[in-house]
């Protein structure tokens, strides 16, 4: 129980992590107060709860919205920093990662001219800029997960090589194992969150304005716990590692 409060702390402590405990809240809010508005018609006080769920699921929303105002210069660092993707062995990877990287660039500016339209900062429509928006978002999780499907298939390729050379010990081939189940995680993460960004899509676009609130609650929240897991699961690696790389660093003194 310790061992949880600690994780959950070190989460609210950063930027990303904080980021991350919302989006949960956000989508869990918005599935308990859509599946309680659902079926609650003849239940008042469940109804209630509902629309004040849906409320608060919303006001979240708005809050990280406006957190974004402040990622556009990380993205440019970091799109900047990866460059041309010199780095990656595969060219497709590499590619995919830019074109992924300018989707991403692109949608901060539209996001925010939407929320300060939205706002009555700048006299334009929003509704178009919420849809470009929109579009950019799913064409970057689209991106991602052609991405994350290349990376699968060349895990697969690699650990086959090294089974039919008998390379490697076992604690590599459950690395490449380890490594593969995180990229199937991620691929049904950016899924569910497709199928929210093609639901608020403009009417007639595929399943467009089809999904009740708990559906999309639903979504959101599988895509939220699987980051917060990954997000965990590597602060934990990266915890052990600093212990076992300052346990060497003493013996070595010693």
């Amino acid at each position: 129980m310790q061992q949880s409060v600690e994780s959950l702390v070190r989460l609210l402590e950063t930027y990303r992590g904080r980021d991350k405990v919302i989006r949960t809240f956000c989508y869990g809010s918005q599935l308990v107060g859509g599946a309680l508005t659902r079926k609650a018609a003849a239940d008042a006080s469940s109804q209630r709860l509902g629309k004040s769920l849906l409320l608060f699921s919303a006001q979240l929303s708005h809050c990280r919205t406006v957190l974004r105002l402040f990622d556009d210069l990380s993205m440019l660092a970091y799109s900047h920093s990866y460059g041309l993707g010199a780095s990656e062995e595969d060219a497709g990877v590499r590619w995919i990662s830019v074109l992924t990287n300018v989707a991403d660039q692109l949608y901060y500016p539209c996001e925010h001219i939407a929320w300060a339209a939205d706002a009555e900062l700048i006299k334009v429509r929003s509704d178009k800029w919420w849809l470009f928006s929109t579009v950019l978002w799913g064409t970057s999780l689209l991106l991602g997960i052609l991405r994350l499907f290349r990376v699968l298939l060349l895990l697969r390729k690699k650990l086959k090589k090294k089974h039919q050379r008998g390379e490697g010990g076992s604690s590599r081939r459950s690395d490449l194992h380890r490594q593969m189940q995180a990229e199937m995680l991620s691929i049904l993460s950016s899924m569910a969150d497709l199928s929210n960004a093609v639901h608020w899509m403009p009417p007639g676009f595929l399943w467009a304005g089809w999904f009740p609130s708990w559906l999309v609650g639903l979504l959101g929240s599988t895509s939220s716990l699987i980051g917060l897991i990954q997000m965990n699961t590597s602060s934990s690696s990266e915890l052990s590692d600093s212990i076992a790389l300052s346990s060497q660093s003493g013996g070595d003194a010693n």
